[in-house]
Order: structure tokens, then C-alpha cells, then sequence
């Protein structure tokens, strides 16, 4: 048996009321025989201003051609309307009015307000706002209290629903807004997973290729484990764009762990394969360094070194010895990477990045209330300093 939603009822019931009401208008539009068109049936106008806007408010979306714009579904019905208040002036005929065009009448000044484009909404709210204040013209009787009540009336209605669309609209603009700003965080955070850890592997293969080419000519025997660290950079490279169209395909309940990830720990491993026959790296840790740290400040650590390293090869490939330092003290975590290098490298240009990856890491460290330093050293090299402050876990 399928089940109704509430959104459903409610929707039902509201068709069924306005239904009803054009019933009411219709028989209330007969019972004294008056009509501005002299047709066959008294009620036929009235019927015709009603089929009018019931089109327009009752017509499904999936079924509405192309011609039938916001703008046309609430622009049509209030000139019927209206030129049929108006046409009680000109014939001096008094035409009656009932409560499904004043439902009517105020259904599409909540659509053209809500729904329209900008540059039309106000107008099109304004002509059936118009339409509905012109129906007190309809009696054909004097200025009385009577009158000036359904004025005033008018008036509240249309200041109410025309609030209540503009409220809403606004709240669709900002949740709008809010869905494109996320969509555009996921965006840079997969760009920057792909930079951070791809580009990290792939320069490590570049790197270790022109190492294997130089030793097949002089030390042939030697080959096999700078193969070996290639292959691994490249497993590696793999598994991390495996885990970033992981996130991409939004894979269930597995996708938070094909996310890239680093913390304290993925440290030793990243130095211990970074470090080369030509280039030795070493890791001083601070026993003060808590392993608790929250995960955003131990992976952004993670990607501060891993940038740094990346910056190496691609920039400092004859640096001889780099040093990478994690101290911790008064509450802040202080993580380095220093090098020997004079700028030296062998990589073609188009290796050597377009300078993102210091501009995201700045974003990422500050963002976390931390501060990013980069910059020559005293003597010779290059250093890569990050503050964080510690947190709480």
C-alpha cells in the first residue's frame, strides 16, 4: 500500500478547498443574474476568471509547456481580473466577487514574488496585488466603511503574503548560496588532496627516474632499489587518486576512509620515503609532542611537511641533508623543514608547479588559527616553518 506524505495531504486538502470556494463564487455569481458580458449564462464571466487562475495556480510543473513562465502564470490571471473590475465601471453593472479569487489573486502574488525573475517579480507582484485591491470596485456603491474595510483588508493580505514570499525567496537565495560555497569547499579541498599527495608521488617518480637513468650507465647493480622505491611511489600515487574519486563518487559510508589522511605518525613514513642515496633526511620529534592533537592540526602538520619535501624536489634536488624538526611548547605545535640546497634541479619547467601549493597551505595553517613562514635560511638552503596552535583533542 503506498503512503501519502503529509506535504501531500496538505496539498490535496488546499486544492480542495480552493475547488470549492470557485463552486461558492460561481453559484453566488448566478443567484442575481448580473454579468458584465451578456451571455447565456450570468456566471460565465465570473466562471471564466476563475478557469483562468485556476490554470495558472493548478497546473503541474512536469506538464507546463514552455511559454507558460512564471511571469505569464501570474501576469495572465491578474489583467483578467482586473479588466473584469474595471469592466463594472464601464457597463455600471455591480459584479460580485467571492473568496476564490481573493485566494486566487493572493496564490499568484505569493508565486510572482517567490518565484519570478528578479527583474519581474516586483511587477508582477504589484499587478496582482493591484488586481486584488481593484476588486472592491465590483459593488458599484458608495465609498462606505464597507468598502474602505475591504481595502484596508486587501492591503494586510497582500503586505502578509507578499513578506512571507520575500522571506522565503531570501531563504532560498542564502541556502543556495550555502550550497554553492560547500560545493566549491569540496572542490578545493579534492584539488588540494590532489596536489598534496599525487603531486607529491609523482614528483617522487620523476625524481627517482632520472636517478635510475644516470645509474644504469655507471652502476647498473645498483638499480634495483631505486626501481623499488619508483614502484612504490607510484602505488602510492595510485591508491591516493583512487581514494579522491572515492570521495568524488560519494561511495556510501567508505568514503570517509578513502580520504587522504596524514597525521604525526605518517611523518616518519613520509621522511623514510623520501630519503634517497644522494639526499639523507632526518626526523627530530620534541618528546613534548602529544600524539592527541586534534586530527585538523596533525594533518595539516602532515601536509606542511609533504609540501615542503615536494618543494625540495622539484626546487633543491642538490640539496645533500634535510632536516625536519616537530616541537611542541606553551601550547603550540612547531613544525620545519630545512634544507641545504641552492636551488639547484633537473626537473623540465613544467614540473615545477605554478606556486599553489604554498598559497593553499597558508589557507589550510591559518585557517586553523596557525601562522606559515617560508623563506631563505642565515646560511645556505631553504626553510618551511608552520605554528599551530595545539587545541584540544
Amino acid at each position: 500500500m503506498r503512503s501519502v506524505s503529509p506535504r501531500g495531504c496538505a496539498r490535496g486538502f488546499a486544492v480542495g478547498v480552493l475547488i470549492a470556494a470557485c463552486v461558492v463564487d460561481v453559484l453566488y455569481a448566478g443567484s442575481d443574474g448580473t454579468s458584465v458580458l451578456p451571455t447565456a449564462s450570468p456566471a460565465w464571466p465570473t466562471l471564466a476568471v476563475l478557469l483562468v487562475g485556476l490554470a495558472a495556480v493548478l497546473w503541474p510543473q512536469g506538464r507546463r509547456p514552455a511559454w507558460l513562465t512564471p511571469q505569464v502564470r501570474t501576469a495572465v490571471p491578474a489583467l483578467v481580473s482586473a479588466l473584469y473590475s474595471l469592466g463594472s465601471l464601464v457597463t455600471q453593472k455591480a459584479n460580485v466577487f467571492g473568496p476564490a479569487e481573493v485566494l486566487i489573486l493572493l496564490c499568484l502574488l505569493f508565486l510572482a514574488v517567490r518565484h519570478c525573475p528578479p527583474r519581474w517579480a516586483w511587477g508582477c507582484g504589484a499587478l496582482d496585488g493591484g488586481a486584488l485591491l481593484l476588486l472592491s470596485l465590483r459593488p458599484l456603491g458608495p465609498l462606505d466603511a464597507a468598502v474602505l474595510g475591504l481595502v484596508v483588508a486587501g492591503l494586510v493580505l497582500i503586505g502578509v503574503v507578499a513578506g512571507l514570499a520575500v522571506y522565503l525567496r531570501t531563504m532560498d537565495y542564502r541556502r543556495t548560496l550555502a550550497v554553492s560555497e560547500t560545493r566549491r569547499s569540496e572542490r578545493l579541498a579534492i584539488a588540494a588532496d590532489l596536489h598534496d599527495f599525487v603531486a607529491h608521488h609523482v614528483t617522487g617518480i620523476l625524481v627517482q627516474t632520472q636517478m635510475a637513468r644516470m645509474m644504469a650507465q655507471t652502476q647498473p647493480q645498483e638499480l634495483d632499489p631505486v626501481l623499488a622505491g619508483i614502484e612504490r611511489a607510484a602505488t602510492e600515487a595510485l591508491a591516493s587518486m583512487r581514494r579522491t574519486v572515492g570521495v568524488l563518487r560519494d561511495a556510501g559510508d567508505e568514503a570517509t576512509d578513502r580520504r587522504p589522511v596524514g597525521d604525526l605518525a605518517g611523518i616518519a613514513d613520509l621522511t623514510d620515503g623520501f630519503a634517497s642515496p644522494v639526499q639523507q633526511i632526518t626526523l627530530r620529534r620534541d618528546p613534548a609532542v602529544s600524539d592527541v592533537l586534534p586530527h585538523e592540526v596533525q594533518a595539516a602538520a602532515f601536509r606542511v611537511v609533504q609540501e615542503a619535501l615536494t618543494n625540495i624536489r622539484r626546487h633543491a634536488a642538490d640539496a645533500t641533508h634535510i632536516e625536519v624538526r616537530l616541537r611542541g611548547a606553551a601550547g603550540r605545535l612547531e613544525v620545519s623543514v630545512a634544507d641545504d640546497g641552492r636551488g639547484g634541479t633537473q626537473l623540465p619547467s613544467a614540473a615545477h608547479g605554478g606556486g599553489f601549493g604554498l598559497v593553499g597551505l597558508k589557507e589550510r595553517v591559518t585557517a586553523l588559527g596557525g601562522e606559515l613562514r617560508a623563506g631563505p635560511r642565515a646560511g645556505v638552503g631553504w626553510e618551511v616553518r608552520a605554528v599551530f596552535p595545539e587545541g584540544k583533542a
